[in-house]
């Protein structure tokens, strides 16, 4: 695919940063399209070579010639980036708007946030819904799924509906967290778009469990029999079932 791109852009001269995009399917690969500048995806290569692509296609389109060839280039660990959009994943993916009323960003090591919002900002409908990526970067790729979902945990987006409840679904996905991956990821995981329970539903279902557990150990406590009273006589399984109570 490396080698083809590159073709792809001398074909044409083409100078400066862009992505030549392909699909892959059961050992083939199939050109998609060309972006003709920067990718959304630029932070993860940036986190595996270390090199600042925004930086370079700056410098580049002053004329200045890049101090390096791709053998120098070099990749160390895994990244994996999530789109945080002001959308209900549950509700195909409608755009969502408000006021941004609360945020709490995720930080610490190995983790990259690249936003666009502050507490006060208006999300309408006039632009993109993307509020921001978060990136992270670990050694190995499983390292990185679990960093990625410790940030998910932390970041906190108050005021719209956002997408990172179903990063979070995905991230403990078993195919994806073991790299099966196909363009019909979404089609064949369609649990991962069911709505979830509500908020009221869950704390309802939660003081129902703990009321059927005061009443079994209410039960219990009437049921057993006193010290030294007479246990039932029969069979041991009988008698088994009894010391049960």
């Amino acid at each position: 695919m490396g080698a083809t791109a590159v073709a792809a852009a001398k074909a044409v001269g083409y100078e400066g940063a862009g992505t030549v995009e392909f699909l892959y399917h059961e050992g083939q690969f199939y050109f998609l399209e060309m972006n003709t500048r920067i990718q959304v995806e630029h932070p993860v290569t940036e986190l595996v070579t270390g090199v600042d692509l925004v930086q370079w296609q700056i410098r580049v389109a002053a004329g200045e010639a890049l101090p390096w060839t791709q053998d120098d280039v070099t990749f160390d660990g895994h990244a994996i980036e999530c789109r945080i959009t002001s959308e209900d994943p549950f509700n195909s993916f409608l755009p969502s708007t408000g006021r941004i009323g609360e945020l709490t960003v995720p930080t610490g090591p190995g983790v990259r946030w690249d936003g666009g919002i502050a507490v006060g900002v208006e999300v309408g409908l006039s632009y993109d819904p993307m509020l921001a990526k978060l990136i992270v970067h670990a050694p190995t790729r499983i390292e990185a799924v679990e960093r990625m979902k410790r940030a998910l945990l932390e970041l906190n987006v108050q005021g719209v509906d956002t997408s990172v409840p179903f990063h979070l679904r995905v991230m403990d996905e078993p195919d994806f967290r073991a790299g099966r991956l196909t363009i019909r990821y979404l089609d064949e995981h369609e649990a991962l778009l069911s709505i979830p329970p509500s908020d009221e539903s869950v704390r309802v279902a939660a003081l129902a469990a703990a009321l059927l557990e005061e009443e079994r150990r209410t039960t219990r406590a009437v049921a057993r029999p006193a010290a030294g009273a007479a246990q039932p006589g029969g069979s041991g399984w009988r008698r088994m079932g009894w010391n049960a109570r």
